[in-house]
């Protein structure tokens, strides 16, 4: 068995390819660039002498040598792991997604191997997501298929357990006897990136400045958009950044975290009727602060654990391993 495998993260706008030690996912390299999916698909769509396959394989390959060039490593030889977006519909290979109840070791992944890919004995193994009766998601549950590897966080048998994982598209999923049993997602990233840049709101805020550490007079503004989230319907309290900032009651880079504290706080407030024993909330660095301070501000009933951003990335590899792993021991049987 190979010692290392090449962990590749490739998303709609970034392609990330690292190279992992497998027993303590270790990264010995990284190579980053913004070849994303969705400009790979535009670029492959503009010819038509490669097919869609080979045409990713080709970056894939290509980004490998450059790896390469970066290392004293021989890399043609160490198998590959790809998920994220490249397994969609606009990826190197659309395939189906996974669906629940869904075991969280890794066994039930929807995955796809390319025996040879890298060389001999080398696979790729192209990873898809999951779905429910009404919901998708790619790159989450393995996430936290690694949060649990990593035993960050214990889970006793009777435990109903909703992990958060903020973003464009924020997730909540939920865990019941290491399986995941439901998930729901929340646009609240996406909305906010909308708000800001093309509705009447884009004038009473200064756009992107949501995702920096907060100042105490941000944060202030930050917690009365959580407050206000609790008392009014969300589609009227918007309205309230423009009038906010006409009145004086907040500067237009107060208001960007005023309305980041509206929609965070309308995201978490869905929880806090439901039935859960405990809540895991895996943000990273961007939005660490943002959803601690108003899970807190909320005063959900759970016990809350936060995950260190820090541990994400880690987290990321050792579900890549988990699956790979997964496909050999299928394999071998």
């Amino acid at each position: 068995m190979d010692k290392n495998i090449l962990c590749c993260d490739w998303g709609t706008t970034s392609f990330r390819l690292r190279l992992v030690e497998r027993q303590n996912y270790e990264v010995l390299a990284e190579y980053l660039t913004k070849d994303g999916v969705a400009g790979t698909f535009r670029n492959w769509k503009e010819q038509d002498e490669i097919n869609r396959f080979d045409f990713y394989a080709e970056i894939l390959k290509n980004s490998i040598k450059e790896l390469a060039k970066k290392t004293s490593f021989i890399l043609d030889t160490i198998p590959v792991i790809v998920s994220g977006m490249a397994s969609s519909s606009i990826g190197m290979e659309e395939l189906p997604y996974a669906e629940l109840p869904f075991e969280s070791n890794g066994s039930q992944a929807s995955v796809k191997v390319f025996k040879d890919f890298n060389g001999k004995n080398a696979p790729l193994v192209l990873v898809s997501g999951l779905k429910s009766h009404e919901d998708v998601m790619r790159g989450e549950e393995a996430q936290l298929m690694g949060l649990l590897k990593l035993n960050e966080i214990s889970i006793q048998a009777s435990e109903k357990i909703v992990f958060v994982f903020p973003g464009t598209h924020s997730k909540h999923i939920t865990v019941k006897n290491r399986f995941v049993i439901d998930f729901q997602t929340f646009m609240t990233g996406e909305i906010y990136n909308i708000l800001t840049e093309h509705s009447i709101l884009k004038d009473s805020v200064l756009s992107g400045s949501g995702t920096v550490l907060m100042q105490p007079d941000e944060i202030k503004a930050f917690l009365k958009g959580v407050e206000i989230s609790g008392t009014s319907a969300l589609l009227h309290s918007l309205f309230t950044v423009r009038t906010g900032q006409l009145f004086g009651q907040f500067t237009k880079q107060q208001n960007s975290f005023y309305l980041s504290g509206l929609l965070i706080g309308s995201e978490l407030r869905q929880l806090k009727d439901e039935n859960y024993d405990r809540l895991v909330i895996c943000s990273g660095k961007h939005l660490y602060e943002h959803y601690k301070r108003a899970a807190e501000a909320i005063s959900l009933k759970f016990n809350t654990t936060y995950i260190q951003p820090e541990l994400l990335d880690k987290a990321t590899i050792a579900g890549q391993v988990q699956i790979f792993n997964a496909t050999q021991t299928t394999s071998n049987e």
